[in-house]
């Protein structure tokens, strides 16, 4: 389907332009989104009357934007979610889950302006980039954790995943298997045996050379 844009759109063109795109596409974005028109004769002309009403409007929804991602740009959110012991979710953190807990943390986000190429699987800190305007975005970082604890520790870069008891219980540290005193006392025990052996040794010899001389 041919449209003309009345906004900028990432990766499709200005305000203005005409262009070409699939027909779902248009129906279930950008025309019901307000983005775009069907580029016939009648809503050309229509797009040539408005347009500096729509570049006023576009240039004062972009400084809101802006206003908005300086505050925006660098806040972190938390997000809790169970996991295994390997930090893979049951579950996924999607752009909804992201929008919500920005909206939660004070930020007006709607889920379309969350860019999140797949849903989030794991434990952790992620960067996401947000579009406030088709214009002006920004990046956050969403804290997936189990618990708030963790997202804290999370925050100050530490591993909240750790051993299992169960990898604890079937470790054995090196101090515990090269133990210096023990390897120290085992080494006293040879050399006494050694000793021993060589007593004994010398002993028989004596005694055998009685026995020559009776």
């Amino acid at each position: 389907m041919e449209i003309v844009l009345l906004e900028r759109v990432e990766k499709l063109g200005q305000m203005g332009d005409v262009v070409t795109v699939k027909d779902g596409f248009a129906r279930n974005f950008l025309l019901p989104q307000g983005k775009a028109l069907r580029a016939n004769k009648a809503n050309l002309v229509r797009f040539e009357n408005e347009r500096a009403q729509l570049e006023a409007r576009n240039l004062e929804l972009k400084g809101e934007a802006a206003t908005v991602a300086e505050k925006l740009n660098g806040e972190r959110f938390i997000v809790i979610r169970q996991s295994g012991d390997t930090g893979q979710l049951y579950g996924s953190v999607s752009a909804r889950d992201i929008a919500d807990a920005a909206t939660e943390g004070g930020f007006t986000v709607g889920r379309t302006q969350v860019r999140l190429n797949k849903p989030i699987k794991t434990l952790g800190l992620h960067d996401v980039r947000v579009m406030l305007h088709p214009e002006v975005d920004c990046t956050i970082t969403v804290n997936v954790a189990r618990t708030a604890e963790e997202a804290e520790a999370q925050a100050r870069g530490e591993n909240v995943l750790g051993e299992t008891e169960e990898d604890r219980e079937g470790l054995i540290s090196a101090e515990d298997v090269f133990d210096p005193e023990a390897l120290e006392g085992a080494e006293d025990g040879e050399e006494a045996d050694e000793a021993a052996a060589e007593g004994e040794e010398v002993a028989a010899d004596d005694a055998e050379e009685e026995d020559k001389d009776a």
